[in-house]
């Protein structure tokens, strides 16, 4: 009697042979699943991990876990080609818009100029109603230019023709005071 056995590849592994894993290998992912710091899918890659190397079945570990064969394939191909290395997720979000530039450009110039209503200050609400774009895209260009307009205290320039010779004095008092009659 002639038995088959049917083995699967799934690319660099087979389904059939378990993960495995050195000591320091095993001591990090242990590491990872009782840390209670870790966000749950860093501990969810890192306990699959564990099951396979255990010699646990694709079917198992959904049971055990709650995740899809899937899940189980892609952190399986991604250790054995990078080891712990590869157990991050890679989220590529979204490239950014052509106009991004030229957009932090009008944030970052008209944060320069005094509010039009008169207020002595900029908000990350008052700009974004300004140029008609969303708050959370205000915050974000003015924290990664470093600025908080928030805490600027603007130099309001004054009409008076006679402004200067009115501030000269003042000054003047401040640095030689009128000597009055009384003794302190």
């Amino acid at each position: 009697m002639i038995t088959a056995v049917v083995v699967l590849n799934w690319g660099m592994f087979t389904s059939t042979s378990p993960i495995v894993l050195t000591e320091a290998e095993r001591s990090e992912l242990e590491t990872r699943c009782r840390t209670r710091t870790l966000r749950a899918e860093d501990v969810m890659r890192a306990r699959v991990i564990l099951l396979l190397a255990d010699g646990f079945s694709y079917a198992s570990i959904q049971d055990k876990l709650d995740c899809s064969q899937q899940f189980i394939k892609c952190w399986r191909a991604r250790f054995v080609a990078e080891r712990l290395d590869g157990l991050y997720a890679r989220h590529l979000g979204s490239r950014p818009s052509a106009d991004a530039d030229k957009l932090e450009a009008r944030i970052l110039s008209a944060t320069r100029q005094a509010p039009p209503d008169g207020s002595t200050q900029w908000s990350c609400r008052k700009m974004a109603r300004h140029l008609g774009v969303p708050h959370m895209r205000v915050a974000r260009v003015w924290a990664r230019a470093g600025l908080q307009p928030h805490r600027f205290e603007r130099y309001m320039a004054s009409n008076d023709p006679d402004f200067e010779t009115k501030a000269a004095d003042a000054i003047a008092l401040y640095l030689n005071p009128p000597v009055t009659g009384r003794s302190g």
